[in-house]
């Protein structure tokens, strides 16, 4: 029998532990690129786990580890000391050869200066302990998704943006004719309890580019999504949006660009037709420009192309080994749109997505190649849920409530009924900062970090995005939905608990639930339990009980180019300087008054608005 993950109800900060070393810790660490995380397990279960934007406050940030570190052992009332195996990964090379470099080599996008001081007083930084370890890429994701899986056994998919060089690859796979600086493209396994074999992998050559940009034109199908978000977008990393474009392109306006044939993928180099991309400095708002309806094709052909790459593989994988379940993680594991295809349409019984599918979960599967790989444990542990950061205390609450800069502004009251209470004002169509327990590890925000909002009024996009959010206005909004009436609202039978399916909205519901459903009549659902959501569970049964409606808008709680607020200051901050109405931090509801209107225009930016209400101290 499995056991289940932490339970996610509210609980006070744990105690300091005197006696550390009766349980066994591993510690996972992805490094030094985009997306810096570390997860903790103690005896076999994660504790706690964190991403380095949630603390630095930068989006995707990069560079030195030693925050996110303190972070889980802070949590967890330990030291390094009390700390049994750390299990490291950098896709750019191995950990010490990068370490190694990072001693002669000024690389301020992996190292900054301000950062070589703490880097170089650490313990971990080019360690020779035998109690530390680098693994790779691909590898880490795989064991990041089956690990934690809820399946005994069954296949895994990993794909993504590049990986680790073949030369530096670990573990055994087919043979094949790639050259040693070939890079991991995609990966696939087969599974049985705490054994993984590899079936599969998919390489990419050595591009020629402009120095360094090599990836751009790298012959991978990640690669070539992210060569699309350049393209349009001007940033390799904004998949995600491309994703939402797709639907308003014109279906087969530009032809198919990915060829696959006999399970082997082709492609292509971007031609000199494609001559229209983004250029960031360009004069005018990217919203109006002349070449979107081009943007919006090749959109739509990327995202095609991508999805029936993806659904032949699944179906290869299926019936080359005729496995009911699989697993995905991956970056492209976070493109909901080809999940909900593979999940209706590749024949696996059960599909299950790490919900931090992207480099964040590489720090999952670093920390569950040591409990199981090298410590030779049983499985014994599913991942239900994200919540996996620290939890804040209601004095923690109070507190942020209370700073000088703060307390004129506000009004706050504790409620013994905050579900009810905040059901009332979201139907009365205002917007609330949902801020609950512990924080969620992974890109999407799961109802603890959340804006929640009335999904009966189309506007409510429009009012989401000029208020707070300030993003393009083609991007949908996702809606979480009691569990035991998803299937009547929305097509295909399944949970979704980490917003990595799009469904279509069933036509009866599609008028009655609008801002939340896509221009192509589909939403990316998120499934709600008591078990694992109590806070949000609650509320939307208050919701349902006053309008009918078991379903809410769920955004994530912050606003364009920032990272999810992790703290109750980081929650003040984003609800002070935004239009969010009201802030619900465990009991207690916040609303500005009069003065807000008078104050917070003295500042003029969100930055220095938000820098002061985190950092000035409480007065009176």
């Amino acid at each position: 029998m499995r056991c289940t993950s932490r339970c996610p109800r509210r609980a006070r900060p744990p105690e300091k532990r005197s006696m550390a070393n009766q349980h066994t810790y591993i510690l996972g660490l992805n490094t030094y690129d985009h997306d810096v995380s570390a997860v903790l397990l103690r005896d076999g279960e994660i504790a706690f786990g964190i991403l380095k934007e949630r603390i630095t406050r930068e989006k995707h940030a990069s560079g030195f580890y030693k925050e996110v570190i303190d972070y889980v052992l802070t949590a967890e009332g330990i030291t390094m000391a009390d700390v049994d195996l750390v299990v490291r990964n950098c896709y750019i090379l191995p950990v010490q050869e990068m370490e190694d470099r990072l001693m002669y080599q000024d690389m301020p996008a992996f190292l900054p200066e301000y950062e070589r001081g703490d880097a170089g007083q650490h313990t971990l930084f080019r360690s020779n302990s035998n109690k530390v370890m680098t693994i790779s890429h691909h590898l880490a994701h795989a064991y990041s998704a089956f690990a934690v899986c809820p399946f005994e056994e069954g296949v895994v998919m990993i794909v993504d943006g590049v990986g680790s060089y073949r030369s530096d690859v670990d573990e055994e796979f087919p043979g094949d004719s790639a050259s040693p600086l070939a890079r991991e493209s995609e990966s696939y396994y087969k599974f049985s309890g705490s054994k993984l074999e590899c079936l599969k992998k998919v390489w990419m050559e050595p591009e020629r580019g402009f120095l360094s940009d090599e990836f751009y034109n790298m012959p991978g199908l990640g690669a070539y999504y992210s060569r699309a978000s350049t393209y349009v977008f001007g940033d390799w990393n904004k998949c995600g949006e491309l994703m939402g474009l797709a639907p308003y392109g014109r279906p087969g306006a530009i032809p198919p660009m990915l060829q696959i044939e006999n399970n082997v993928l082709t492609v292509p180099h971007w031609t000199p037709e494609l001559n229209q991309p983004y250029i960031m400095d360009s004069p005018g708002k990217w919203e109006s420009h002349p070449s979107m309806k081009h943007w919006e094709d090749l959109a739509w052909r990327v995202q095609d192309d991508t999805e029936r790459v993806l659904l032949e593989r699944a179906r290869w994988l299926r019936e080359t080994t005729g496995a009911k379940n699989l697993c995905i993680a991956g970056g492209v594991a976070l493109n909901c749109v080809a999940n909900g295809r593979i999940a209706r349409e590749a024949g696996f019984e059960n599909v299950w997505i790490q919900p931090a599918a992207g480099d964040d979960g590489i720090a999952i599967g670093c920390a569950y190649y040591g409990h199981l790989a090298v410590q030779q444990k049983p499985r014994s542990f599913e991942m239900k849920h994200a919540f996996i950061g620290r939890t804040y205390s209601d004095g923690e609450v109070e507190e942020a409530t209370k700073r000088f800069f703060v307390k004129p502004q506000v009004n706050v009251i504790r409620s013994n009924s905050v579900y009810k209470e905040t059901a009332k004002l979201l139907a009365d169509q205002k917007v609330i900062g949902w801020f609950q327990g512990s924080s969620e590890f992974g890109p999407r925000a799961l109802g603890h970090r959340s804006l929640l909002a009335d999904p009966r009024r189309a506007e409510m996009k429009d009012i989401l995005n000029s208020r707070v959010k300030h993003r393009q206005p083609f991007r949908p909004f996702a809606p979480i939905v009691l569990k035991e009436r998803a299937d009547e609202i929305f097509e295909g039978k399944g949970d979704s608990p980490f917003m990595l399916l799009a469904k279509p909205v069933a036509a009866a519901w599609r008028d009655k639930i609008p801002a939340v459903v896509h221009v192509d009549g589909t939403a990316r659902v998120q499934t709600v339990d008591e078990e694992t959501a109590p806070d949000l569970y609650y509320i939307l049964k208050e919701f349902e009980a006053l309008t009918g409606v078991p379903v809410l808008v769920n955004t994530s709680f912050n606003i364009k180019g920032e990272p999810i607020v992790e703290t109750p200051r980081d929650a003040m901050a984003c609800f002070l300087t935004t239009g969010i109405d009201h802030l619900v931090m465990h009991d207690t509801i916040v609303s500005k008054n009069k003065a807000h209107r008078f104050i917070n225009p003295m500042l003029e930016v969100y930055s220095d608005v938000a820098n002061l209400v985190r950092s000035t101290t409480r007065v009176g």
